[in-house]
């Protein structure tokens, strides 16, 4: 005689609107967490966490009462490893919480980032200081920050200004901003292989235009021979640009961080026409 066994969601609780609002905060905040770790060494971490626990699971399924006796002497223990090893995301998950929970950079921020910009490019081109900020767009570019100097700070024209100055220990490499932070800098960035453009181009506006074609991001180049502003953009480069020209384009970079190049774009050597980095 067949034996009916109980099923086994008979007692899950009722899914009620309370628990439904319960979810979509856990799973926000989780969501955060993944967004600061994309990229970086914490994922690794993670993995091996999860290692360890499915480890523990054959342990106690398999009997190893050695093994799982180890481990469960350890597990006490994981909490306070978590903490120490993500103290830096956790830090910066409600630094974001706290700056901008729902609303993003408010239209006085993104003048006053765009103004502090423009201000270090201008000091840059009078006296023709050499440096490149790339702009972040919606493509992450974590995997080059971890190659320069995490910084994590406020936009200014003063510390734009002592990062690119001459014979710093910052100086070379590249600055990427996330937002209204100056992520990190020193930053080594991949450089253009177009055969066309290696022979007009010096290296720093090669990697302006390299990491370009990577990513959607945005990079600003001053070169420190001529004091020229060039900008490069969905792999392209528009050289010796106008100070309004940059502003322009810095301020729909922070308006809009979700644009896109809506077509396959072709690399050519001369200046670009004004409309190529209007895209939508």
């Amino acid at each position: 005689m067949a034996i009916l066994l109980p099923f086994p969601f008979s007692e899950l609780p009722k899914f009620t609107v309370i628990a439904a609002i319960d979810i979509l905060f856990a799973a926000f905040l989780i969501y955060q967490f993944l967004l600061l770790i994309r990229g970086r060494r914490a994922v690794h971490i993670l993995f091996g966490m999860a290692i360890l626990g499915l480890i523990y699971a054959i342990a106690i399924l398999a009997k190893l009462e050695a093994l799982r006796t180890i481990l469960a002497i350890l597990a006490p223990y994981t909490a306070i490893a978590l903490i120490v090893m993500f103290q830096s995301e956790l830090r910066r998950m409600l630094a974001r919480l706290g700056r901008r929970p729902f609303l993003g950079i408010s239209q006085l921020e993104r003048r006053e980032v765009t103004q502090e910009i423009l201000l270090a490019i201008t000091d840059f081109s009078q006296r023709k200081v050499g440096a490149l900020i790339v702009v972040e767009r919606k493509i992450g570019l974590r995997t080059f920050m971890e190659s320069g100097v995490n910084l994590d700070a406020a936009i200014s024209r003063d510390l734009l200004c002592a990062i690119f100055e001459p014979g710093a220990a910052l100086h070379d490499g590249a600055a990427i901003i996330q937002g209204d932070r100056i992520s990190a800098a020193a930053c080594f960035l991949p450089l253009t292989t177009n055969p066309l453009l290696i022979s007009t181009l010096g290296t720093r506006h090669r990697a302006a235009l390299g990491i370009t074609e990577e990513s959607d991001c945005l990079s600003v180049v001053v070169s420190e021979e001529t004091g020229r502003v060039s900008i490069a953009a969905f792999g392209e480069i528009e050289t010796d640009v106008r100070i309004e020209r940059v502003e322009q384009l810095l301020a729909e970079q922070l308006q809009r961080r979700d644009m896109r190049p809506s077509a396959t774009v072709t690399h050519r050597t001369a200046a670009i026409r004004e409309s190529s980095f209007d895209r939508p």
